[in-house]
């Protein structure tokens, strides 16, 4: 099998090492200009990789400054609690107070009252008990000073109690300022969220277009490794042509399909797209599934041993396959063997990476470079 095992990878590496052979050589099937497709895939990958980065970096760079603005609004938030701290404690002090004033002025309230029932006598009460005139004097005196010293308490009070209201009231303004910072921060925290969610939506569908890029961009390396491999081999089949028929016999009946059955097959070759390079078992295990024959399963050098069994050219008909174990053209095929269908007419088709078609003795030439190519009714079906 020429390219049956061949990762990806490998494929790439095996491009790589061609080098600039591979843009001069041309293509040999499908792709029109591979090389400037290829170009084209990896232009377009740098494009959106470089969009990609840039909506990551804004991405980056919106959590940034959520982060920042989340810690800020924290800290309203607590500058907020601490001005209804103060609030509250100056409410506290503002009741203590009115508590005070009300005492006060209950207490003098009583004092006027007993003074307006007594009249005369309380002022006949202070002069009978004067022992002298300095002692009158004296004694009116301290009963003025009395009732002023109540009512200055009182006027302290209320002075006390207007400026702590003065004071709460400006803690309520510097409160409301700081509620109002609040709910602006809140609403540019809901402004970056919308665009965060923004920015990941583009970035999400950059990845799926950077991952279809890639894989775009694979295939195309396998392919151009594939058609590399075939035109090395064609260079080898043009240098081991008139070499002989590596060990096969016979003689080719000519023809094609005789039965419904071989026709089945074969429609089934040109309408079963290749699964990618490396899997040339695959594909022909794909044929005469679709073909409804089952799947059988193993690789080329599995399928040689166990169904092809003759290299007798005189018992080649179409629908049978076509294999090797080993051959010399790739390192995998060393291993792994290479496997096709013959069609009748002298033709082979097989899977390189595409599905294509091949001479039989050419076929033969090609791939019977270490062990003679054999023949067999795959599955042990016979079609004819």
């Amino acid at each position: 099998m020429d390219t049956s095992k061949l990762t990806r990878r490998q494929a790439l590496k095996t491009l790589m090492a061609a080098g600039s052979l591979l843009a001069l050589s041309g293509p040999v099937r499908a792709l029109a200009d591979p090389a400037s497709d290829l170009a084209q895939t990896e232009s377009d990958l740098s494009d959106a990789q470089a969009q990609m980065d840039a909506a990551q970096a804004q991405l980056d760079q919106i959590a940034d400054d959520y982060a920042a603005l989340a810690e800020e609004q924290s800290r309203t938030l607590d500058q907020i609690e601490s001005k209804q701290d103060e609030i509250d404690q100056t409410q506290d002090q503002i009741d203590d107070r009115q508590r005070d004033l009300e005492a006060k002025q209950d207490r003098l309230a009583k004092r006027f009252t007993a003074d307006y029932k007594n009249g005369d006598e309380e002022f006949l009460s202070i002069l009978l008990n004067s022992t002298s005139l300095d002692d009158l004097s004296s004694n009116i005196y301290y009963f003025n000073k009395i009732s002023d010293q109540d009512r200055q308490m009182i006027d302290e009070v209320k002075a006390v109690k207007a400026q702590l209201d003065q004071r709460k009231a400006d803690l309520e303004g510097q409160k409301a300022d700081l509620e109002a910072l609040s709910r602006t921060q809140q609403d540019q925290l809901g402004q970056m969220q919308a665009k965060q969610e923004e920015v990941t939506a583009t970035l999400e569908g950059l990845s799926g277009q950077v991952k279809d890029l890639m894989a775009q961009r694979d295939d195309q390396l396998a392919q151009m490794a594939a058609e590399k491999a075939a035109q090395a081999q064609a260079a080898r089949e043009a240098s081991a042509a008139g070499s002989g028929s590596a060990g096969t016999t016979g003689t080719l009946s000519s023809g094609g399909a005789s039965t419904g059955s071989q026709q089945r097959v074969i429609s089934a070759c040109y309408s079963t797209p290749s699964p990618g390079g490396g899997l040339c078992a695959m594909w022909v295990s794909q044929v005469f599934s679709r073909a409804g024959y089952g799947y059988a399963t193993g690789n080329a050098c599995d399928m040689y041993n166990a169904w092809c069994h003759s290299s007798n050219k005189a018992d080649l008909k179409p629908g049978m396959v076509i294999a090797v174990s080993s051959h010399s053209g790739t390192t995998a095929g060393r291993i792994y063997g290479h496997i096709g269908i013959y069609i009748g007419n002298g033709t082979v088709m097989h899977n390189v990476g595409v599905v294509a078609t091949m001479g039989l003795d050419q076929w033969i030439r090609s791939y019977g470079t270490l062990v003679t190519p054999r023949w067999g009714w795959l599955m042990g079906i016979a079609l004819a």
